[in-house]
């Protein structure tokens, strides 16, 4: 079986490594929600070794993760826990929450129970970062990205770009603040935020 392989992530995983790096630096444990491939997991975790990466996905994605993992043979590399944002975490607290290209393709009310287990999960002081495309005030940050939420909808009437100041309420109500909004390339952005 061919292991699953995502170019937007090849493509983005070191402009998201060269971000993270510094915020991470004081972290032992993160969660990625929503794994997906597993290659942003490898990447990130062969070069941040001081990290334990936990991935976590629906079962549906769980091989195509292990067959990375099981590749990249990293100590600080964990097999991935079924995680869906329908269901309560399996998983005890962390210091970290990471994930990429989920709030778009996930429905409003899973955005928000996404929320709700960072707030169950997430350790005093923890971070969560979060990359993906949002709009500003309404508007898209470029018309690719209108045409992809286009896309989105057809697609699945439930997904599509989310509005920045709606997730920044979420995170809010989870108790946490924004600590940086960064332009990431491909009209996306980084968002990092931490517990009060």
């Amino acid at each position: 079986m061919t292991k699953p392989f995502s170019q937007a992530c090849e493509n983005n995983k070191n402009p998201i490594l060269s971000v993270i790096t510094a915020y991470l630096a004081q972290v032992e444990s993160v969660l990625e929600v929503g794994s997906g491939t597993g290659q942003h997991s490898v990447h990130f975790a062969a070069n941040l070794p001081h990290l334990q990466w936990h991935t976590s996905d629906r079962l549906v994605n769980h091989n195509g993760i292990k067959q990375w993992l099981d590749e990249a043979k990293l100590d600080n590399l964990h097999a991935p826990v079924e995680l869906d944002l329908n269901r309560p975490w399996p998983i005890n607290t962390v210091d970290a929450i990471y994930t990429a290209n989920t709030l778009h393709i996930v429905s409003k009310p899973l955005v928000e129970q996404f929320f709700t287990g960072v707030n169950k999960h997430l350790a005093s002081k923890g971070l969560v970062c979060i990359y993906g495309p949002f709009k500003y005030n309404g508007n898209f940050t470029s018309e690719s990205n209108q045409r992809f939420d286009e896309f989105l909808n057809q697609q699945d009437s439930q997904s599509g770009i989310r509005d920045f100041e709606w997730v920044q309420q979420l995170a809010e109500q989870a108790g946490l603040m924004l600590v940086d909004d960064i332009a990431m390339p491909a009209n996306n952005q980084l968002l990092i935020f931490k517990r009060h």
